[in-house]
């Protein structure tokens, strides 16, 4: 069988600029002696012992296997999921059978496959099966969005929707009841903010959930209330439990349709894998199925919510689907909300509303018990921090727990988002050996509004990537879909362009921050591999290694920046099994 793909250097790049130095190593991706080591490229060519006939073998355009000093190869072969040669073809031909599947890619580009180091696939298979609200231009077009569909549903029936963000609507505010009201006065209406850290509701939601202008703002959250004190139907971060239990929690079938989903749609981008985050451990078993049967293809490492720590605990931590490709060894927990909606912890007050400096929702006791039972049981810990309030306190948590417990090692522990950093906070990333993962995109979307929210003073440590690099971090590069596209060339192109998708960059987005494309393809290949304890299985193209391969119609690592949005998977490939393809056979 052959594929032909239609149209679509090697390059030097370290795998980790500096070592851990203070508590703990990450063992596996630097050298204790020389804190530049480099990963170099391997000399044998092929899997040894064997005279098995290639299953798999793919040549025919560039071929990037993240190896400094590789040559570039003209051919890749997998033998049982696993990369047995990476030579040229003429060496591959005695091996080359009938059963091979010889796949040319006629100018296509591979690359080792993409990981997303920070996503919610439940949600995103959801935001494909439920009013999605992304795109969304005005309040006047949410509005009409809401009322067409408020027309198809029971009278008393509950309307929910996520995907809305209005920092570029020309209202310049978020939605509120009054808004609302008008076109559900019976309905309860609950729109998510696409980040997840805010929601607007209609006064019939308000009612059903017993909210009124004198209830009190629930720890680590804020019913936002106008000049008037009333509230104004905006319910940011744990104020949002207050409405959850209108929203009906979706059924098994429900779930299983939006995992398959969200596989399919990460798959069809080009992803090989995702960091699954803040995950309902009710749901493993679930994956794992879908996963041995076929049913999901792409790599999945989940994060669980801290409900699930002990269960995990109990079972063993670690645990991992027959075909290994979902696997489970870590806890998501929140140390604060989102900057958009003013969540995020700041140690200083907003700019543009003196009246708060954001919200916690996590304080030190609940962390340093959670982060106790954590490394006792070798469970890593990834917590979201986006203010840099938020980022110090972890990082100070982190490093007393660190400090009683300094036999620990490679625990490799993570600050999801790492958006807002003090600028002294940043080379503490590598020294306490905490890995920052952090979603490029939110940058080019987030900088239209984060000089306001910030002030000029605040914006040298906001989305750092080239800070954290040279002080010897490496960054997990993710996208947090659904609150963003999940699109892989969207995010490439905010870390190497820093520029939104209309080319546009503002004159404090920090353009020094950007990193090279050497940079950005291990932020999304080998360095989520480290950041989930994998690089000895995926991450590069070497022999010995699972047969994780992204196809892109184009040559990310050459063409003009302003080509790679445009960029499409052509094909995925998760041990060897191609489990998306743009192409008929």
């Amino acid at each position: 069988m052959t594929y032909s793909i239609s149209n679509a250097s090697n390059f030097k790049n370290q795998i980790f600029k500096g070592c851990a130095i203070a508590v703990f190593t990450l063992v596996a991706a630097c050298g204790a002696s020389d804190p530049q080591q480099q990963t170099t490229a391997k000399t044998k060519t092929e899997k040894p012992d064997t005279s098995e006939q290639y299953d798999l073998v793919i040549h025919g355009g560039p071929i990037y296997t993240g190896l400094d000093g590789a040559t570039a190869p003209e051919a890749v072969a997998v033998i049982d999921g696993t990369i047995a040669s990476v030579n040229n073809m003429e060496a591959l031909q005695a091996k080359i059978g009938a059963q091979t599947n010889v796949i040319n890619l006629d100018g296509a580009a591979m690359y080792p496959g993409f990981t997303d180091a920070h996503a919610h696939l439940l949600g995103i298979g959801q935001r494909e099966l439920t009013l999605n609200l992304e795109g969304v231009g005005s309040i006047e077009e949410l509005a009409s969005i809401v009322e067409a569909n408020i027309k198809t549903l029971d009278d008393g029936a509950v309307l929910y929707g996520r995907g809305w963000i209005e920092t570029n609507w020309p209202e310049s505010r978020p939605p509120t009841s009054a808004d609302l009201d008008p076109i559900s006065p019976m309905n309860p209406v609950i729109l998510e903010r696409a980040d997840g850290h805010a929601v607007v509701v209609n006064s019939a939601a308000l009612t059903a959930a017993g909210i009124t202008d004198d209830t009190a703002d629930p720890d680590g959250g804020r019913i936002e209330r106008g000049d008037d004190g009333r509230a104004t139907g905006l319910l940011i971060d744990n104020a949002w439990n207050l409405v959850a239990s209108l929203v009906s929690a979706p059924s098994l079938e429900q779930k299983r349709e939006a995992y398959i989903k969200g596989g399919d749609v990460y798959a069809a981008y080009g992803w090989t894998g995702v960091h699954n985050m803040s995950v309902d451990p009710d749901d493993l078993s679930l994956m794992e199925t879908l996963s041995d049967d076929g049913a999901l293809g792409i790599r999945v490492y989940n994060s669980i919510d801290k409900h699930g720590l002990e269960a995990l605990i109990n079972g063993g931590g670690n645990r991992t689907s027959k075909n290994i490709r979902i696997r489970t060894n870590s806890m998501k927990l929140y140390a604060d909300g989102a900057l958009g909606s003013r969540g995020a912890a700041l140690s200083e007050p907003y700019s543009d509303r003196p009246d708060t400096d954001g919200l916690l929702l996590m304080q030190q006791d609940e962390a340093l018990t959670l982060f106790e039972r954590a490394i006792g049981a070798g469970i890593q810990v990834n917590t979201h921090a986006i203010g840099d309030r938020g980022n110090k306190l972890v990082l100070d948590w982190y490093e007393q727990i660190f400090t009683d417990h300094q036999n620990a090692t490679n625990l490799r522990w993570r600050i999801e988002h790492s958006q807002i950093l003090h600028i002294e906070d940043i080379p503490r990333f590598a020294t306490l050996g905490v890995i920052p993962s952090m979603q490029p995109s939110h940058a080019i979307g987030d900088f239209h509004f984060a000089p306001d929210r910030l002030g000029p003073n605040r914006l040298g440590g906001a989305y750092a990537w080239r800070a954290l690099i040279d002080s010897g971090s490496i960054i997990a590069g993710g996208s947090d879909a659904p609150v963003e596209r999940g699109d892989p060339m969207i995010e490439f192109y905010a870390a190497v362009a820093r520029r939104d998708l209309n080319g546009f960059q503002g004159e404090n987005w920090t353009p020094e921050q950007a990193v090279t494309r050497a940079e950005a393809l291990k932020m999304f290949t080998l360095w989520p591999a480290v950041a989930s304890f994998q690089e000895n299985e995926i991450g590069t193209i070497e022999i010995g290694k699972r047969a994780d391969f992204t196809v892109l119609s184009a040559d990310i690592m050459s063409i003009a920046e302003e080509e790679i949005p445009a960029t499409k998977a052509v094909m995925t490939i998760v041990d060897g099994e191609i489990i998306f393809s743009a192409l008929a056979n």
